[in-house]
């Protein structure tokens, strides 16, 4: 097991490092060695091919339990008084369709299970930031693992996968509904005329480009930043009892508040995907 941080600079370091695993680069101590590193310095190293396991581990299987639970709802369901947990999933997918009734203009079976995906499982990613800071890495630490983050959307490696998908699907239905030759006239003839071809190009192409990285990049930086302020506050247990119980005032207080901004972003997410899609497939004109 590593050891504890003993300065407030290694602690917020030691919480912002991944669970990082990958090959040791040429010139270190371990060269050519595959491994997990040690701190954000040798994580680094690892380059493109290396796997933060605690994101992938945190949201493969928070994916795993949404699929479960909704999958019991759907299993146990009654035509008549529904239970607690019938009673919640039901109002979920009806405020989900609801969401994409009003934002999606078209028909499209694939829209409503992806929103539905989209906004349970962002929630679900984002709601590992409620869990107090120490105890998990702690638990982690116990257990001889040095390095463990257990909110997966503070990695913009998943915002990006996620965004990346999405932007994935945006492409597929542009071509789909407008042709290559209507998705392109798409991006060379608007807003300006023909002549202006080559700025069209280039604002539209920035536009297009965007799109996925203003949607990973708005759920990385909100999340990021809350448990920035958690770890900030969990150092105010390290003072006096004073500074300990204002603390846990901070604490609560922000975690209240915070869940405002979990279900927020996941449904801000779920509405640009929503209407990105819209706008693929909606037909040129």
């Amino acid at each position: 097991m590593s050891e504890a941080p003993e300065t407030s600079a290694e602690y917020i370091k030691h919480h912002l490092t991944n669970l990082t695993y990958g090959q040791f680069p040429a010139g270190s101590e371990h060269a050519g060695q595959w491994g997990f590193a040690h701190n954000m310095q040798e994580a680094a190293s690892f380059g493109f091919w290396s796997i933060n396991v605690d994101s992938m581990l945190f949201s493969i299987g928070l994916g795993v339990l949404f699929l479960w639970g909704f999958r019991a709802a759907a299993k146990t369901a009654t035509t008549g008084v529904p239970g607690g947990w019938q009673n919640f999933v039901e109002w979920v997918i009806e405020f989900i369709d609801e969401s994409v009734r009003g934002s999606f203009s078209g028909k499209n079976k694939l829209i409503g299970p992806l929103a539905l995906t989209i906004f349970i499982w962002v929630f679900l990613m984002n709601f590992m930031d409620l869990i107090a800071v120490d105890w998990l890495p702690t638990l982690a630490g116990v257990l001889g693992v040095g390095h463990l983050k257990v909110v997966p959307s503070t990695d913009p490696n998943i915002t990006f996968g996620l965004s990346l998908s999405v932007f994935a699907l945006v492409l597929y239905y542009s071509f789909k509904f407008k042709g290559p030759g209507g998705f392109f006239a798409e991006l060379a003839f608007h807003p300006f005329p023909k002549f202006l071809m080559p700025i069209n190009l280039l604002l539209e192409g920035v536009t297009l480009i965007a799109k996925p990285v203003s949607l990973s990049l708005r759920l990385f930086g909100n999340m990021y930043a809350g448990e920035m302020i958690f770890i900030l506050i969990a150092l105010m247990y390290s003072g006096s009892w004073a500074l300990g119980a204002f603390g846990g005032l901070l604490q609560l207080g922000w975690a209240i508040f915070h869940i405002l901004i979990i279900t927020l972003q996941a449904f801000i997410f779920m509405t640009l995907t929503i209407v990105y899609l819209d706008m693929a497939c909606q037909e040129s004109h």
